[in-house]
């Protein structure tokens, strides 16, 4: 099989954006559940360890407002609805992860994509700030994407598929990903493309998570950025 595009999640595996998140989920909750903040402010939002067990937890963002943070659904909601606008206003500085941009870099050959719940302007910012905004031919973020769409649907990795290839069928694809909705999410991509197709899943373990945990597990573990060059070796030319 040759590996014809490399997909990554953008949160945990491109980027330790966790203090920028708390940051902006501490904002946010100011505004639709101020009974969360101060004294009250969740656990997991004190500090990057506490925030790191939660969300590595939670099966998705919903699921972690609500039984992680303690908001009701209505305020989950809301906070979702506010999310994309803070992002992009809030200035706390995020940083690739160290090794990221080379293996980019490196694995150029191969056309690459993002697919995040992220906000696609707020990643394009990021990686042009890191001059490697020219190696990513589709980014896709959270509004790019319906709201029933996000991961771990399929339906990101298809409109990434479709801005990297004219046709997105029969190709061997990777994603990188750091959560375990990363690594369902690759499952489902490979069911909407059908069996000529291939999506590897790979599972970014340098960011705190714990990937032998997960309940769906990765077709492979890098535990630095450096070890996706032995993982794609055998798939390219």
């Amino acid at each position: 099989m040759k590996l014809e595009g490399i997909l990554w999640d953008y949160d945990g595996t491109i980027v330790n954006s966790v203090p920028k998140n708390i940051d902006i989920t501490k904002n946010i909750l100011a505004i639709v559940a101020p009974h969360l903040t101060g004294d009250n402010l969740p656990h997991y939002l004190q500090s990057e360890m506490a925030y790191h067990e939660a969300n590595h937890a939670a099966k998705n963002w919903q699921e972690l407002y609500v039984h992680y943070y303690g908001m009701t659904e209505r305020e989950m909601l809301m906070a979702g609805g506010l999310w994309a606008e803070h992002q992009l206003n809030n200035t706390t500085p995020v940083q690739l992860f160290a090794g990221v941009a080379d293996m980019v870099r490196a694995l150029s050959s191969v056309p690459h994509g993002i697919c995040s719940q992220n906000s696609s302007k707020n990643i394009v910012n990021v990686l042009s700030r890191a001059q490697v905004d020219s190696y990513f031919k589709a980014v896709v973020g959270y509004d790019d994407v319906s709201r029933n769409g996000q991961k771990p649907s399929p339906e990101g990795g298809i409109i990434c598929l479709e801005q990297l290839f004219d046709n997105p069928e029969n190709k061997t694809i990777m994603y990188i990903g750091d959560h375990e909705a990363d690594v369902q999410f690759a499952r489902n991509l490979q069911c909407e493309l059908g069996y000529s197709s291939c999506v590897i899943s790979v599972a970014a373990a340098y960011s705190g998570a714990v990937p032998e945990k997960l309940g769906f597990q990765p077709d492979f573990i890098i535990r630095n950025p450096s070890e996706l060059t032995a993982v794609c070796k055998p798939y390219l030319p």
